[in-house]
């Protein structure tokens, strides 16, 4: 049986979202697993140094890329950076998104297009850049993206986001398809209700949260936790690493309630 621990040793990545939440916590499991060659992608140049000298620490060789993945040039740039530094991309790993609230009704056609390109346009041309570096060199390679359960259908104050990670797990699985034969395979993971600093600051500012909030909203759970970031990176990582094999274009909810459960 292969190594767990060294199963990521050959994957050289790019991870959005990289200094914080999700995104750290895959840059940090990824590095547990080996893999020696990382690219985080954020906008916070304070977060990306604290980030890449922890992973440094750790063993690795790191790279902070202060961009904003919703414009495409940014995205064409950060590939290229990446690969100057470590060579062909094998690994790239879409974490970075906004989940602004918005309804029908209340939503404006700057909001609707703020979260598009954001969660949508972003990865798109990032998984652009890297299965062209890929092909290119003739070589295997592994995505995931991160998705949301609201990708099923969402709340009524999630309309714009919900339609947004529904739109990328459409993409997910057509990138699986049209590369599979080129050893490329794409998946996604759609975690719950999660707990990060983002989904913090989003309690705080859309729903004014109290202090406790995570507290009070876990003693709600079925399994009393809201998803921890370390828990989800486990997964994600294994789906980056040769070890999940031919698995491509699957989408995996990851929670604790279930999707079409109503009333338990």
């Amino acid at each position: 049986m292969s190594d767990p621990n060294a199963r990521n040793e050959g994957t050289r990545a790019i991870v959005t979202g990289g200094a914080q939440g999700i995104g750290f916590a895959v840059a940090k499991q990824l590095v547990a697993e080996g893999c020696k060659a990382l690219a985080l992608v954020g906008r916070s140049g304070e977060k990306g140094a604290a980030a890449v000298a922890e992973l440094e620490r750790l063993g690795a060789e790191a790279l902070f890329i202060g961009a904003d993945v919703s414009e495409p040039a940014n995205c064409a740039r950060a590939v290229a950076e990446a690969t100057e530094r470590f060579g062909t991309i094998n690994g790239l790993v879409n974490a970075a998104a906004s989940s602004a609230r918005g309804s029908l009704t209340e939503t404006t056609p700057e909001l609707f297009d703020f979260l598009f390109n954001t969660n949508v346009r972003g990865p798109f041309f990032l998984m652009q850049g890297v299965v062209k570096g890929l092909l290119q060199a003739r070589a295997p390679g592994s995505i995931v993206n991160v998705l949301s359960m609201s990708a099923h259908a969402g709340q009524s104050f999630l309309t714009p986001y919900s339609s947004s990670k529904g739109a990328l797990a459409v993409l997910t699985k057509n990138v699986a398809a049209s590369y599979r034969k080129n050893r490329i395979r794409c998946n996604a993971v759609l975690p719950g209700w999660m707990d990060t600093e983002g989904e913090d600051a989003v309690q705080r500012k859309f729903h004014d949260a109290p202090d406790n909030w995570l507290e009070l909203a876990e003693a709600d759970q079925p399994m009393g936790q809201l998803v921890k970031p370390h828990q989800l990176a486990a997964l994600i990582t294994y789906m980056i690493s040769p070890q999940s094999g031919v698995m491509t274009g699957a989408l995996v909810d990851y929670d604790q309630n279930v999707a079409g459960v109503v009333g338990e």
